[in-house]
């Protein structure tokens, strides 16, 4: 059955269909729906961006790939704007390697400059070798904020302005319904984008944030563009598993979930301001001096854990550190 393109005036065959938004879209209207989302998105979440470097982080998989190839198109043009992409080399083989060879093509296309850290510098090992050092751990836990502090150090020492995310719809709905469901407001606040700076915390922005995911690599594969479909060997034990799946149900069930998750977070942050339980002031860890709302911050309190410093109970509590 061919089914017609929804925008007025075309007879196009389309490509996608956006049950949320009850339309169809050809070949040429999606592609360009798309780049309109993420250009409002980005006028949304960095309004006063007028120079200076924007650091993209860059994993080699379909969603960074594609925030950084849109970034070059929207900005890449604009003078006083530099993007450089940053990859994190966590030390998992059979996976990581595959898709820094992605993230080097597509870099190496556009132009843009390409900083690789790894686990073995920031940390002193890897995800792989951690992993079987501390089994009563779930290896995204330790990987997730190791990773998410070395692109923060990497995009500060590049004097970045922001730091944008490969973040889509999906990923941050499944974000809200998570801290929802488990009665942790205050990471509502924490999540990105986020809307000021904080000391230490180059702000983090999330140009997909309005592109589900299936759209993200439907635009990926049309636009030709080089990334890898390898999953990561650990993500089987992955917190967030369960919630992906609840998601794809619910927004199933009720076309729009999706976005009326993101809707309440936002009508959320006002409320949760003023409200001390839930504040997300940014001290300095003990230990490495990054921000951090606790006395030391999850990144070290798993360093310390590998090292047999601290027990496992310590790291096993939800964490500390601004997201």
């Amino acid at each position: 059955m061919i089914v017609e393109c929804s925008a007025p005036g075309c007879r196009g065959v389309a490509v996608i269909d956006q049950p949320y938004a009850a339309t169809h879209l050809c070949r040429t209207h999606f592609r360009e729906s798309v780049v309109e989302r993420t250009r409002r998105e980005l006028h949304r979440q960095a309004p006063r961006l007028k120079g200076g470097t924007l650091a993209v982080a860059l994993s080699g998989g379909k969603d960074s790939t594609v925030a950084l190839v849109l970034l070059h198109r929207l900005l890449g043009s604009r003078r006083g704007i530099r993007l450089v992409a940053i990859s994190v080399d966590e030390g998992i083989e059979g996976y990581r390697s595959q898709t820094l060879e992605s993230a080097r093509e597509v870099c190496s296309r556009l132009g843009i400059p390409h900083v690789v850290r790894t686990f073995e510098e920031e940390v002193g090992s890897t995800t792989d070798r951690t992993a079987r050092a501390l089994p009563g751990e779930i290896p995204c836990s330790f990987c997730g904020v190791w990773r998410r502090r070395a692109l923060n150090r990497a995009a500060r020492e590049l004097g970045a302005v922001r730091l944008a995310l490969g973040f889509n719809l999906d990923d941050l709905a499944q974000t809200v319904l998570m801290n929802l469901v488990r009665g942790e407001p205050h990471r509502l606040r924490q999540m990105s984008p986020h809307p000021e700076a904080q000391e230490g915390l180059v702000p983090r922005i999330a140009p997909l944030a309005m592109v589900p995911e299936r759209e993200v690599y439907l635009f990926a594969r049309l636009e030709g563009l080089p990334f890898d479909h390898a999953t990561c060997p650990h993500a089987s034990r992955a917190g967030r598993n369960v919630f992906r799946e609840v998601l794809w149900d619910l927004e199933a069930a009720v076309p729009g979930s999706r976005h009326a998750l993101l809707r309440t977070r936002e009508k959320l942050l006002p409320l949760l301001e003023g409200d001390p339980a839930t504040s997300s002031q940014v001290r300095r860890c003990s230990v490495c001096g990054e921000p951090s709302s606790g006395a030391v911050c999850r990144p070290c309190a798993y360093q310390e854990a590998l090292r047999g410093l601290l027990p496992d109970s310590y790291i096993s509590v939800p964490g500390s550190d601004p997201s």
